[in-house]
């Protein structure tokens, strides 16, 4: 259906490199990826540190945020496609939360 707008959870791994400021500029610029897309953040998570089950880039650590939000539905590729060119993301994962397939 276009224009469907669904209900999703993103949990992303930060770099741990990252300062401080350059995490919070981060979280804040993936908020607004979501947006500039049509859609809207109910909630940020940050979770924090934690050791990694496998080393990613070199990295035994990554900063764990959970991330919830609505988007229409057409527009989770165009997401996607814009998070997998950002450096600073080692993973990321999008699940739809509202049982649609």
């Amino acid at each position: 259906m276009a224009g469907e707008v669904c209900s999703y959870e993103m949990v992303y791994i930060l770099r741990p490199d990252l300062d401080e400021g350059e995490r919070r500029n981060k979280i804040g610029k993936i908020q607004q990826v979501i947006e500039s897309e049509g859609g809207q953040v109910q909630g940020t998570d940050e979770w924090g540190p934690r050791i990694l089950a496998y080393e990613i880039d070199h990295f035994r650590e990554g900063y764990y945020v959970l991330v919830t939000f609505s988007l229409p539905a057409e527009r989770v590729r165009s997401v996607e496609g814009r998070f997998a060119m950002d450096d600073a993301l080692l993973r990321y994962q999008i699940v739809r939360m509202d049982g649609g397939g």
